[in-house]
């Protein structure tokens, strides 16, 4: 799973990133100032770094002067509409400059640009004796293909995203079946039953008394 480091001190827009990207599979971590993303950055690798420029503390571009000699790409994500800034940004060596607001679709758009021009297309998680192909949205468990359906395989995409945390059957529901939880919990329960049958995860998918589920990872 390729990670992306989301810098950006707008909660609302680093929410509509964070959920967006975690959408189409990527492993995403905020920040919300340069000096948190710096020490995130020096502790953890990122295939993928979005930057605003005006942030608290750090901003980008001094940040981006940190994360040049490590050969992260990075895009810079700002409010600036002046020329100058995105000469001055690109100059710099960003790999990519938009402007808010932007469409969604653009910016999946240039992150998938991106990340084909590294060499880091390929999007696979493998986890236990199971491997997730995000493209071709394959499920593999021993080398067997499992035949999963959309919504399974969706769930299975937010449990592993979010390994070893409790989600509540309300949080799972609307972002997989994309529709307000209404507490019938039939539908998602059934789904939880069919995707441990099938992977053999009745000991790694966890039900959380009075709250969910959890994806238990030993780490």
């Amino acid at each position: 799973m390729l990670n992306i480091l989301i810098v950006e001190d707008e909660l609302a827009i680093n929410q509509l990133i964070y959920i967006n990207l975690s959408d189409e599979g990527y492993c995403c971590t905020r920040a919300y100032d340069g000096e948190e993303a710096a020490d995130l950055i020096e502790n953890n690798n990122y295939d993928l770094i979005l930057l605003d420029i005006m942030l608290p503390k750090i901003n980008g571009y001094e940040l981006f002067e940190y994360i040049r000699p490590l050969g992260t790409p990075v895009i810079f994500i700002t409010a600036k509409t002046d020329i100058n800034d995105r000469i001055r940004g690109l100059r710099l060596g960003a790999d990519d400059y938009i402007s808010k607001p932007f469409q969604v679709g653009e910016l999946l758009a240039r992150v998938e640009a991106v990340i084909r021009r590294f060499g880091k297309s390929e999007r696979k998680i493998e986890l236990y004796d199971v491997t997730i192909d995000l493209n071709s949205r394959e499920v593999r468990k021993d080398g067997q293909l499992i035949e999963l359906t959309v919504k399974e395989f969706e769930l299975l995409i937010q449990l592993i995203q979010n390994k070893n945390v409790a989600l509540r059957r309300s949080w799972l529901y609307e972002r997989v079946w994309e529709g307000e939880f209404t507490g019938e919990t039939r539908t998602l329960d059934t789904h939880i039953q069919r995707l441990r049958k099938k992977l053999e995860w009745e000991d790694r998918i966890k039900t959380v008394f009075r709250i969910g589920y959890r994806l238990e990872v030993l780490k």
